[in-house]
Parts: structure tokens; C-alpha cells; sequence
């Protein structure tokens, strides 16, 4: 099979942080996993006074269109060309879920922030994990649509370029890195980048470098936003040194932003 992501798009990732893949999985797949979310959520779909709440939180999916979504062959070969064959491990459950609402109430989960990719000393306290240079444990964050979002739906603010700006913050913090809050902390005070939203079709994916600056955002449309944020688990981890010929363009987006 030929390369499916061109030399340009590779760069655009390296640079920027994230790609977008339209049509990365069918509408028909995103509508039937919506389909089993709905019957999950504590509001009736029937009805906007009861979407109260402007973010409900649901859990990891196993079932059949949640697992197609993400182990498509054009996300397959996109992984492939972005982590390295044989480098990743492909997502058996989808989650967790913020589903957002157009409700009159703010939220509160809009700060900027690095997604955590391995435990601290706590496994269950998620703001004790951690992030490291190599990027152990994760070898990308995946944003799924399966809603169509406009910039009025809440769109994911992604920071272009701020995966660089991560990596020179991790380059002295050992292999113990830094815990998803003491990151937080320090994101604000990276250099200012520009913005782009993950807007899209259902059926697109967002592949994002796993250091990219992100963050939620209220929502100002009409129909609630379904999208997923898995990572994609390494397999065998990232080289960052000169040890090896042609590294990935993950690695290589991590040294260029040391100077390699």
C-alpha cells in the first residue's frame, strides 16, 4: 500500500503538532456509536431543557462501532507512517467521553493542558500522571468526531506549534517527568501560539503529537458535541538519540525542539 499521508502533511505534523483525517471511519459507524451514548447519558435526547449540564463525563466503550472507529485501515497506515510499524498498539475501547451540551452554565474543564500518558504513585489518581520526554506509554492523543462540530460546538482549541514548547520544558525533568498538574502550571506561561480548532465531520480524527497544548471550550450551538480522546499506547518506545537511522516523525518533532 502506498504512503498515505504525502511528504507536506508529514512536515504539517511534525511542525504544527496535529493532522486532520477526514473520513477517517464511516458516518454510518459514528452515528451508531452516538446511538449507545445517548441511552448512557442522564438526559432525554428528546428534550434540550434537560441538557442542564454543559459537559457529562461517560466512560470507556468496548462495543463493536467504537472499536471500528478507531482501527481503520486509513487510520492504521496514518499510524503507521506517524509512530512507526509495529511501534503502536491498536485501541481496543474508546473513551472517556465529554459530551458537551449548549447549556447556560459555564464549564469548568476549559484550561489549557498536556493529556497524561503514565501513573504516578497513585494509578487511580489521574492528576498524578505523568509526562516524560519519550512520551512514555503514549504514542499519540486522538481526537474522534463523531458528531459534526462547528466552531459553535465547542471545538477542541488546539495550540499550533506549543508540542515544542512542551518538549523543551520535559527536556530537564529526567525520566520521572512532570504530573499532568505540575504541567498545567506551566503551560500558561509558554510563549503565545496560534490557535485552530478540531472541527470536522463525523467521521473525522484529529492526530495530535502527544506534548500538543489543548483545551475545552463552552459550547454556543444547538446539538450536543460527541467526541473521544483516546490515546494511541506505544509498543515499543520512542529513540530520541543518534542511536538510530530515521526516526519517526514523532521523535523527530521532539528533536527538532532540543536542537537535534
Amino acid at each position: 500500500m502506498p504512503d498515505f499521508l504525502n511528504p507536506n502533511q508529514i512536515q504539517e505534523f511534525i511542525h504544527t503538532g496535529f493532522l486532520r483525517l477526514d473520513h477517517a471511519f464511516s458516518r454510518e459507524t459514528a452515528a451508531a456509536a452516538v446511538d449507545i451514548l445517548w441511552k448512557d447519558l442522564p438526559v432525554d435526547r428528546a428534550d434540550p431543557s434537560t441538557w442542564s449540564e454543559p459537559v457529562v463525563w461517560l466512560g470507556m466503550y468496548t462495543q463493536p462501532p467504537f472499536v471500528e472507529s478507531v482501527n481503520t485501515p486509513k487510520l492504521h497506515h496514518a499510524f503507521n507512517q506517524l509512530v512507526g510499524e509495529g511501534r503502536w498498539l491498536p485501541c481496543r475501547s474508546v473513551g472517556a467521553f465529554p459530551v458537551r451540551f449548549p447549556a447556560e452554565k459555564l464549564p469548568i474543564d476549559t484550561g489549557k493542558h498536556v493529556d497524561a500518558s503514565f501513573p504516578g504513585e497513585d494509578p487511580a489518581n489521574y492528576i498524578e500522571w505523568r509526562v516524560n520526554l519519550a512520551s512514555k506509554g503514549r504514542a499519540l492523543l486522538l481526537l474522534v468526531l463523531y458528531s459534526d462540530v462547528t466552531e459553535a460546538d465547542a471545538p477542541t482549541v488546539l495550540y499550533k506549534g506549543s508540542h515544542l514548547d512542551v518538549a523543551n520544558l520535559l527536556s530537564t525533568e529526567g525520566e520521572q517527568g512532570l504530573s499532568f498538574m505540575e504541567l498545567a502550571k506551566q503551560v500558561d506561561s509558554l510563549p503565545e501560539r496560534e490557535q485552530a480548532f478540531a472541527v470536522g465531520q463525523a467521521g473525522t480524527v484529529y492526530l495530535c503529537h502527544p506534548f500538543l497544548v489543548h483545551a475545552a471550550q463552552a459550547h454556543r450551538g444547538k446539538n450536543p458535541k460527541f467526541m473521544a480522546q483516546p490515546p494511541l499506547f506505544l509498543q515499543k518506545a520512542f529513540t530520541l538519540d543518534d542511536s538510530v537511522e530515521g526516526h519517526a516523525p514523532v521523535e523527530t518533532a521532539i528533536r527538532l525542539a532540543l536542537g537535534k
